[in-house]
C-alpha cells in the first residue's frame, strides 16, 4: 500500500496549541533526483480509474496492495491523492491523537469519520434521526433528501463568527454502510449548498478505503485514526 506523503502539523482553529495536518505527496521516483521541489505547492493528481466516483468507498479487503494508488494511511482511513483537495487532520497536541480528518479545497470540504457497524446492518438509518435531533436541539434544521448513496441530510445551523456576528452554516451529511463499518461524510461549502453538483469531494469519498480491523467494538464506536509514520511528519509553528 503506497503511503508516500509528508504531513505538516499546524495550529487549529479555536485552540492556540492544537494542531492541523496538511498532506504533501512526495515527488515520484520517475522525477530526477535534482529536480526542484517547491514546499509551498501541493502537487495533486486524480485517483486511479479503479477508485472512480462510481466505485467506492472501499473496504481494505477489496483492494490490491499493488494497485498503484498513492494513499495516506491514517489507520482506519486510507486516503488517495485527489486533485483540488488537501488533507488536514485535527490533532491533540499532548497525546497526538487524531481527532478529525478533513479534505479541503478552494470552495468546499468534506470531513470523514468511520464507525464500527454490524455486518449486514444499516447503522446509517439508525443514527440519521439522532443527527437530525442534535441539529434541532441546537436551533438548526436537518432535512432528508435522496443522494448518490441513498438518504442524506441537508442541514442548516446558525453559528457565531470570529468577529461576533451570526451566520448560517449549511452542511450535508452522507452515510455509507460498508462491511462491518459505516463511513460518515460531512460536506461543507459548495459541496453542501450545491448537492447535485459533483466535485473533488465526491472523488474523495469514492476513493476512501476503510480498515475496520478485527478488534471487537460496539456498533457506532469510532474506528481509531493514527498519524502516519514519523518520517512522513513535518511540524511547523502556527
Amino acid at each position: 500500500m503506497a503511503t508516500g506523503a509528508t504531513v505538516l502539523l499546524e495550529g487549529s482553529v479555536g485552540n492556540d496549541k492544537s494542531e492541523w495536518v496538511r498532506v504533501k505527496f512526495r515527488r515520484k521516483s520517475s522525477e530526477p533526483a535534482g529536480a526542484p521541489v517547491d514546499d509551498d505547492v501541493v502537487p495533486t493528481g486524480p485517483a486511479s480509474p479503479e477508485q472512480s466516483t462510481t466505485a467506492g468507498p472501499w473496504d481494505i479487503d477489496d483492494i490490491s496492495e499493488d494497485d498503484g494508488v498513492e494513499r495516506v494511511d491514517l489507520g482506519s482511513l486510507l486516503l488517495a491523492n485527489i486533485e483540488g483537495l488537501e488533507i488536514r487532520l485535527q490533532v491533540d497536541e499532548e497525546t497526538e491523537a487524531v481527532q478529525s480528518v478533513v479534505l479541503a479545497g478552494a470552495d468546499g470540504a468534506v470531513e470523514l469519520r468511520a464507525f464500527a457497524a454490524p455486518r449486514g446492518g444499516d447503522l446509517w438509518s439508525e443514527i440519521r434521526p439522532r443527527i437530525a435531533a442534535e441539529y434541532a436541539q441546537r436551533g438548526g434544521t436537518a432535512t432528508e433528501r435522496e443522494g448518490r448513496y441513498g438518504t442524506e441530510l441537508l442541514c442548516q445551523l446558525t453559528v457565531r463568527t470570529e468577529d461576533g456576528r451570526t451566520a448560517n452554516q449549511p452542511s450535508r451529511v452522507v452515510g455509507i454502510n460498508g462491511g462491518r463499518w459505516m463511513l460518515r461524510a460531512t460536506l461543507l461549502g459548495r459541496a453542501a449548498v450545491e448537492p447535485d453538483e459533483l466535485g473533488p469531494w465526491d472523488d474523495a469519498i469514492a476513493a476512501t478505503v476503510v480498515r475496520r480491523g478485527t478488534v471487537a467494538m460496539p456498533s457506532g464506536g469510532d474506528l481509531p485514526l493514527t498519524l502516519p509514520p514519523r518520517d512522513q511528519l513535518s511540524r511547523r509553528e502556527s
